[in-house]
């Protein structure tokens, strides 16, 4: 079974196509604003310039004909709308002209599921952060279940908003990784750990009020300190909870290797076994979508044109798991 996967829920268009042994293609581009954070529009119109580019280079590295496949996956959601449109006009296209099965599928379980196939991980708690999303991850009784997660704020939104500060381009991450790894010194900020969620919004806005103050490399390396430090907590407390002994990481976010680090300690603390997808899989990807896409038509789960409309809201915990 070969399926193509699109994903265009934020700054990233990805073009992927896997089969049941291994990812064919993996095609992307990313837009870049040349200041501030995403602008939909912008972004929008950038999926649309590059799409059939990707569509052409993802078939050529694939070897195979878009005629051929046997499903055609999208991200539908959660993500910003206007570029939700335009995987979804890509995707319906391509399944009404070709008469391929069109699955549309849930941008935040594809992140669970291609960590899954690219690790040994059976059935991990997630602890999946990225620019749009935060949230720890349970797999009960027929749906993943959302146990923890940001009140606010996505953790990579909060380390863009503070590069964003410090001068650095979008994305922020890579710069406020790079700044962090100056220095061991670090400043008191906040620790917003609620129970089993978290919260960025006020450690960014705290961050950004010592800029001029502090040294750029100690103020980040004092945020990624206080906030991974928050996420792992509560991670480490959904997996007591649940008694899990495997942790997946994944997400953009999961790139870091501060957080790497952590996540490794903890689960060595507590006899258990820490998961990492390869970089370019936690990184929003059209292969993920494909092979999350691939699972439920395999379990036998399509979408109809009348049902494929984009879902910006769309938590996972809404999605009743079949191919489980």
């Amino acid at each position: 079974m070969n399926v193509l996967g699109i994903e265009s829920t934020a700054h990233t268009l990805g073009v992927g196509i896997v089969s049941e042994e291994e990812v064919l293609a993996n095609q992307k581009s990313m837009f870049e604003p040349e200041e501030g954070g995403i602008h939909p529009r912008k972004a929008a119109e950038h999926h649309y310039q590059h799409a059939l580019e990707l569509l052409n280079n993802a078939e050529q590295e694939a070897k195979i004909d878009i005629e051929d496949l046997d499903g055609i996956a999208f991200a539908q959601g959660p993500g910003i709308p206007q570029c939700l449109d335009v995987g979804a006009v890509i995707a319906r296209s391509l399944s009404k002209k070709h008469d391929i099965p069109l699955i549309g599928v849930n941008h935040c379980l594809a992140h669970i599921s291609i960590g899954t196939r690219t690790t040994e991980a059976e059935n991990p708690t997630t602890l999946y952060v990225s620019g749009g999303n935060s949230q720890i991850i349970d797999f009960r009784k027929g749906f993943y279940r959302i146990v923890g997660e940001t009140q606010d704020i996505a953790l990579g939104n909060a380390l863009d908003k503070l590069a964003r500060k410090l001068g650095y381009p979008h994305p922020g991450g890579p710069e406020i990784e790079r700044l962090a790894e100056e220095t061991d010194e670090i400043v008191e900020l906040s620790y917003p750990v609620k129970g089993m969620d978290f919260s960025f919004s006020g450690l960014a806005t705290e961050a950004q009020r010592k800029i001029g103050d502090v040294d750029d490399n100690v103020l980040a390396n004092s945020f990624q300190e206080h906030a991974y430090a928050v996420t792992v907590e509560a991670l480490e407390r959904a997996m007591s909870q649940e008694s899990s002994t495997e942790a997946l990481l994944t997400g953009g976010v999961a790139m870091n290797s501060r957080l790497r680090e952590m996540v490794e300690d903890m689960c060595e603390q507590r006899d258990a076994k820490a998961y990492f997808p390869p970089p370019e899989y936690c990184m929003d990807n059209g292969a993920m979508i494909a092979h999350q896409g691939m699972l439920e038509l395999k379990a036998g789960k399509e979408t109809s044109i009348e049902d494929s409309s984009k879902k910006p809201n769309w938590r996972p915990d809404e999605v009743e798991v079949e191919w489980i």
